[in-house]
């Protein structure tokens, strides 16, 4: 591990960064539409499938979402 002890992660940085932006800019960022879109079909499939709830599907969906933008 390269880090310093008390060193974050890239990724928690680019995480908050990405939501301080959706939560400042609202509709305007370019990650909103894609995390909303993810939280929607999560949403949709915990309304389908029987062993996942809607509020679980939708944090999901959103959460991979996020993931997807953070990563690239």
């Amino acid at each position: 591990m390269d880090q310093e002890p008390h060193q974050t992660p890239d990724w928690v940085d680019n995480v908050k960064t990405e939501v301080v932006g959706m939560a400042k800019e609202g509709v305007n960022h370019p990650s909103t539409a894609p995390v909303l879109t993810g939280a929607a079909v999560g949403a949709a499939a915990g309304w389908l499938l029987p062993f996942v709830s809607i509020p679980m599907g939708l944090i999901a969906g959103a959460g991979f979402m996020l993931y997807q933008r953070i990563k690239k």
